[in-house]
């Protein structure tokens, strides 16, 4: 099956490239764009950047990717990414969760420890980020929409193979093929959208069991154990509406 990216790994960086793609992204420089590429790029431990453009633009010089577009960044070498196809879709997924989030019904006050926040410069140490495609030609809205289907597949995925039910800092980029055929929504039913939930799950398990069943890394049990982590048990006030 032919596919959608064609992808390149050069000095730490993922290069996706497609013709023509219309990108939404929810990363660095986020938002709409169009261009050939997007990037995932592995950042170095303990990295002090500040001047993110600068560096990405650096970060693609070193690798030889002169073309500008879409940028996640994370602590997780690129050895681990996986990609999966299936019909329209394809994703690429790269996973760690040394800084994992968890949104309990029932408070969980008692384990919160000194380590559940996010490191104050921001890194990405432990992000989980995907990245989706379709050679679809998504309708407006519907290219918004398959973000959260994927944001949804990410979810599910971690919270059933970890307990987590995100990190601090994933973060998500889809894109579609205007030239493709057209698809007037991306929702769970549909063929876009049922890919792409199947596509996430597959490729971030994949990257998961990559990066921690080796036992290289060990797999945080609970927020409590992890390097970083998130537990949001805050109440918020709940009124119908008048």
């Amino acid at each position: 099956m032919e596919r959608v990216f064609e992808t390149t790994v050069r000095e730490g960086v993922c290069r996706l490239r497609r013709e023509g793609t219309r990108w939404l992204s929810t990363g660095y420089d986020g938002g709409e764009s169009r261009g050939p590429t997007a990037y995932n790029v592995t950042v170095p431990e303990g990295w002090p950047e500040t001047d993110l453009g600068e560096y990405v633009r650096e970060r693609r010089d070193r690798a030889g990717f002169s073309e500008p577009g879409p940028t996640l960044l994370t602590g997780v070498e690129q050895q681990h990414a996986h990609r999966a196809r299936l019909g329209p879709v394809e994703t690429v997924v790269t996973a760690g969760v040394s800084n994992p989030a968890t949104l309990p019904l029932v408070s969980e006050a008692a384990s919160a420890t000194a380590n559940e926040t996010a490191p104050s410069d921001g890194r990405p140490v432990g992000t989980v980020n995907v990245v989706v495609g379709t050679t679809r030609s998504l309708a407006p809205g519907a290219l918004e929409n398959l973000l959260t289907v994927a944001a949804e597949a990410k979810t599910a995925t971690l919270l059933a193979t970890t307990g987590f039910t995100g990190t601090t800092t994933d973060a998500v980029v889809v894109g579609c093929d205007p030239a493709g055929e057209e698809a007037a929504f991306s929702g769970s039913a549909t063929a876009v959208g049922a890919a792409t939930r199947a596509c996430v799950r597959d490729a971030l398990t994949a990257s998961l069991d990559s990066r921690y069943a080796v036992g290289d890394v060990e797999l945080p049990e609970s927020v409590a154990d992890a390097a970083y982590g998130v537990v949001t048990d805050e109440r918020a006030t709940v009124s119908r509406l008048d």
